[in-house]
């Protein structure tokens, strides 16, 4: 049965939440809408419901737009009433729907991943009743619709909207056929699709796109031609599929098939792709994390971004094939500003270097090559930008020393593509890859290329086929000269971006100091080779210049507000005087809590704001002379105001999120504002207590997430302020460890250890030294005994003063040593030597615990490594008695264990597990070590004991390599086959007693008592064991 109209709110919500999540306002104001509508057809008939809402709409734009999103919300969120709900927008709309256009657009871009699935399915439904009814800009919906049809997903949610959409092209092709851009779109977007769908279960489907393809690039190729060279891309991947094979030869040998004024391939290469094109084959979300990576996070800080996208996007063999939509982009559409070139934000070359180094398929790898040099291949200047060749060069230049093979990878296939892409066309190959390399040159992107194509690291064929093929570059530079400059004064300027990008000069000096190779990929297998020389490459920092203060030019915002928020505006900027400019800001904030405030004028609002403040944001925060006057003086700046208003209100209060909102704005457009925050929350005493503002704040900004948020801003203050970072350390760690982030920040946070990298990066002596006090005094709290071992263990890729500065942070808290000493299996002698001392002077001062001892003898045995048998030295002396049961219990334990029990438990880990054969030559190099001495330690009976114990079972080979160890223990002897009585007395008779008892007479006879000895002891050894009542040297021996 119908649900009536005159239903209240709809059954099912919009979009998928959960009780944290905060109201969506575009949810909110589509149920508002709902209920306008309802209310004015609540209990009348159908003819009197319709008469009703064209009354309403009649009445102005405003009831009119309610009245149309009323219905619109209606027709997604109940479905058995779409039909009636779809006529009656037909009815009353008075703008050619566009009010439902734009609202589509704006879920299809911002909402469609959060819809509810009954809504996903009547969205779809709707854009193909647009489409049935010809409504003007139906087929922009259909193209953004297109654009959420994700590349490499084959879940069932992908592959239902991939077929409908088809469905809506195929059922309405005659509708299709009238827009060029739709018909381009649809090729691309649907060619692009066919790899995906090749498995037998999809088949069907993707004879359906095939047909689709085919009908449009013959009955439209010109059309499709606008696409431009990435066309042939895409069919050169697809061209095995048996009609496509068709259509491909006649590209190939019969162009005048496809149409008359299509000439050959060589038209269709030469033609630049657009970036429309490129993009359309990115959901926004994709191309949202993509831009945030390539516009804010800073190089070196990418791994855990590209680990999200990863398990995003890139986890299954299937989306592999994303990689070249991926790469494509990066090189057509993401061209960054000077500033973004000049700064230390991830560059593109290192996403592209990270793409191709984690790429699992062969196939995929080497189409994902292609898409790199694609547009090398028909490289024209006057044509195509220097953006679209840059990457590719980039990540060869620097994968050289990271990562070789991929530098090698790539030349290769810069060789082999020129006469393997298209034989008729080598010629015009050849001069397209030369034009790059020249305009490469020409634009200084690489001052010069004979270091990449003569490198050492190359092998010898790659070498001489790069000499063969590009011999003009492979010539060794000449010294600098002044025409160098005249020549970097002509570049000429494209696309609103300089091209002389200053960074990759500096990147270019082989011999400088800004080849920051280090961080090139984030790949989790790449060892760290290079230990032994382990100081960090400086980067190249512009030096500080005497700031010139210029007025704020706020004029292409201010027009934009409305006229009593625009005087305002004004007032702050004429003003000069700090505490008007306060009360002005005031009255702003009054403005934006006000009911009827546009929340449309906010980002223009945040843009006039950012530039009028802009001077706050210079120079230090902190006072030199840190008081409680001089701290709440330092808070009182305009843009406190906000911070001040958000304090005082509650986080239930509608004007919280409007002015969070403000706030979240005024961050895109200074991020400074961050750390400004987190320093008023600490130093202002209206703030106190107010610490979760903060997590309200980051969860309101685009990031969305409050440990990237944190980790964002205590970076931007350690690259301006360090005495600000220092004093806001021990408020965050504080809060970190109480009941502020509800226990969520510390996981994620304290765990990765980039906040405490990041301080110990930048102090000095002095500011080490405070903060050691603070962690004594109990004011700071950096280390928790979950997570200190993994800090550590990251700590070991850290500059020496960083590593030393975090030991000592350690050493300044009081956790146990046990909780850190597993370390000792990650340490090796010449990469970490700052670990070993810390940790020697540190175990010197401990009694040794089994633990300890094992993970000791555990290390490795090598003649330049004496930490081990220093250490052992140290407690030989110190704790000779100690240290002697734990070694005879090692070694015990570690003789009885079975070999293939062993093996199973070394297999299991990844770290080496104690052998017999280890703790032997540790002990031995001790013994070499104290031969010299009067140290007794190898006379204790324990040790003794536990050396008889092994040599007894041992073999051969262990007996004569080890025989000057096992002969320490060839005096004593076990009273075993003494009475009861007189064994319970033997152990106090120990070797020490008889250190000058005199040597057997002869080798024979030692031999004999030797041997004899041992037999005697052999027999009663076995029925011993199982008695209770053993005495102490066989519950020793055991």
């Amino acid at each position: 049965m119908e649900p009536s109209p005159a239903k209240g709110k709809p059954q099912g919500r919009l979009l998928v939440s959960t009780t944290l999540d905060a109201k969506d306002e575009l949810e909110e104001r589509l149920e508002r809408c709902v209920g306008i509508v309802t209310s004015l057809t609540n209990g009348l008939s159908e003819r009197e419901a319709n008469d009703a809402i064209t009354a309403n709409v009649c009445k102005g734009p405003q009831q009119h737009e309610e009245v149309c999103l009323g219905l619109f919300a209606l027709l997604l969120t109940e479905p058995p009433q779409a039909q009636r709900c779809y006529r009656d927008l037909t009815l009353v709309n008075r703008d050619g729907m566009n009010v439902i256009l734009i609202k589509i657009n704006q879920i299809l871009m911002e909402k469609f991943l959060k819809l509810q699935d009954v809504c996903r399915t009547q969205l779809v439904w709707l854009v193909r009743e647009l489409v049935k009814s010809g409504v003007i800009g139906a087929d922009g919906v259909l193209m953004t619709l297109m654009k959420q049809i994700a590349g490499g997903d084959i879940t069932s949610k992908n592959l239902w909207l991939a077929e409908n959409v088809l469905d809506i092209l195929l059922d309405q092709r005659e509708w299709v056929l009238k827009s060029g851009m739709l018909i381009a779109m649809s090729v691309y977007t649907y060619l692009r699709l066919i790899v995906d769908h090749g498995t037998p279960a999809l088949l069907v489907l993707r004879q359906k796109e095939v047909d689709l393809c085919i009908g449009l690039l013959r009955e439209k190729f010109m059309e499709c031609f606008i696409i431009g060279r990435d066309l042939v891309r895409l069919l050169q991947i697809v061209a095995r599929i048996p009609e496509m094979e068709l259509l491909w030869k006649d590209l190939l040998h019969n162009p005048q098939a496809l149409s008359p004024q299509f000439t050959g391939l060589l038209q269709l290469l030469t033609a630049r792709t657009s970036r429309k094109f490129l993009a359309c084959r990115l959901t926004p979300d994709m191309e949202t994390k993509l831009l945030f990576m390539t516009s804010r996070v800073r190089f070196g800080q990418q791994k855990r971004y590209q680990d999200w996208f990863q398990r995003q996007y890139l986890s299954t063999a299937e989306s592999q094939s994303l990689r070249c939509d991926l790469i494509r982009y990066i090189c057509g559409v993401v061209h960054p500003s000077n500033d973004v070139l000049s700064s230390d934000i991830l560059p593109r070359w290192a996403i592209i270097g990270w793409l191709l180094t984690t790429c699992t398929s062969n196939v995929a790898a080497s189409n994902a090559k292609l898409a790199l040099f694609y547009d090398w291949l028909f490289f024209s200047p006057e044509k195509d930008s220097i953006m679209n060749i840059e990457p590719a060069i980039l990540v060869m230049h620097h994968s050289m020393k990271p990562h070789p093979a991929i530098t090698a990878t790539l030349l290769d296939f810069m060789c082999r593509i020129i006469p393997h892409f298209f034989p008729p066309l080598e010629g015009q190959v050849r001069q397209g890859v030369f034009n790059s390399l020249t305009f490469i040159m020409e634009k200084r992107v690489l001052a010069h290329l004979a270091p990449l194509f003569d490198n050492p690291k190359l092998d010898r064929e790659l070498r001489s086929m790069l000499r063969e093929r590009f011999a003009e570059f492979c010539s060794s530079p000449s010294p600098p000269t002044e025409g160098r400059d005249e020549g970097a004064n002509e570049m000429k300027m494209e696309e609103s971006v300089s091209l002389e990008m200053d960074n990759h000069v500096l990147l270019d000096k082989e011999d400088g100091c800004y080849d920051n190779t280090e961080a090139a990929f984030s790949d989790d297998e790449e060892e760290v080779n290079n230990k032994g020389n382990k100081k960090r490459e400086f980067r190249f920092h512009p030096i500080k210049e005497a700031i010139i203060e210029e007025p704020a030019d706020i004029t292409p915002y201010v027009d934009q507000l409305d006229d009593t928020m625009k005087e305002k505006v004004l007032q702050l900027q004429k003003g000069s005087d700090t505490e008007a400019h306060c009360e002005v800001m005031q009255e702003i904030v009054d403005l934006i809590l006000e009911e009827d405030f546009d929340s449309e004028q906010m980002s223009t609002l945040a843009s006039c704001l950012a530039e009028l403040f802009k001077g706050h944001f210079r120079g230090d925060v902190l006072p030199d002379d840190i008081t409680e006057e001089s701290l709440e003086e330092s808070v009182c700046k305009p843009v406190c105001l906000v911070f001040r208003n958000l304090c005082q209100m509650q986080e239930d209060n509608s004007g919280f999120s409007v002015l969070l909102e403000m706030l979240a704005e005024l961050y895109q457009k200074q991020p400074k504002i961050g750390y400004h925050l987190l320093y008023y929350l600490k130093a202002s005493k209206a703030a106190m207590g107010k610490m979760s503002l903060y997590e309200s704040f980051a969860q309101a900004t685009a990031l969305g997430d409050l440990h990237t948020c944190l980790m964002m801003d205590m970076k931007a203050c350690q690259e301006d302020d360090i005495r600000l970072l220092c004093y806001l350390t021990p408020s965050i760690y504080t809060e970190v460890h109480t009941n502020f982030f509800y226990n969520k920040f510390p996981d994620e946070t304290l765990r990765s250890g980039e906040l405490l990298n990041m301080i110990v990066a930048v102090i000095d002596s002095t500011q080490l030294q405070e903060l050691m006090c603070h962690v004594m005094i109990g004011n700071l709290v950096m280390f928790r005994k979950d997570s200190v071992l993994n800090i550590l263990i990251q700590s070991l890729e850290w500059e020496t003063f960083e590593q030393y500065s975090a030991w000592q942070l350690f050493l300044a808290h009081s956790i146990p040593l046990e909780t850190i000493i597993p370390i000792l299996q990650h340490l090796k002698y010449k990469e970490h030597p700052e670990a070993l001392s810390c940790l020697l002077l540190q175990l010197r001062r401990e009694k040794p615990s089994g633990e300890m001892v094992k993970m000791v003898l555990s290390r490795p045995c090598h003649p330049e490594d004496q930490f081990t048998t220093s250490i052992l030295r140290h407690w030989a002396a110190k704790h000779d008695d100690v240290l002697g049961e734990h070694i005879k219990a090692l070694l015990i334990k570690n003789n009885n264990m079975p070999r293939k029990r062993q093996s199973l438990r070394s297999s299991s880990s990844k770290l080496a597990q104690l052998t017999l054969e280890q703790i032997l030559e540790h002990m031995d190099n001790l013994r070499l070590n104290l031969s010299n001495t009067k140290n007794s330690f190898f006379t204790q009976t324990p040790i003794l004991q536990a050396l008889q114990h092994v040599q007894a079972s041992c073999d051969e080979a262990h007996k004569m390599r080890f025989s000057d160890l096992f002969s320490l223990a060839e005096e004593y002897e076990e009273p075993s086959s003494k009475p009861p009585k007189s064994r319970r007395k033997a152990p106090a008779s120990s070797p020490r007693s008889r250190k000058g008892a005199a040597t057997p007479v002869s080798n024979e006879e030692e031999s004999a008592s030797s041997s004899a000895s041992e037999e005697e002891d052999s027999k009663p050894k076995a029925p011993k064991r199982k008695r209770k009542g053993s005495s102490a040297v066989a519950s020793d021996s055991d």
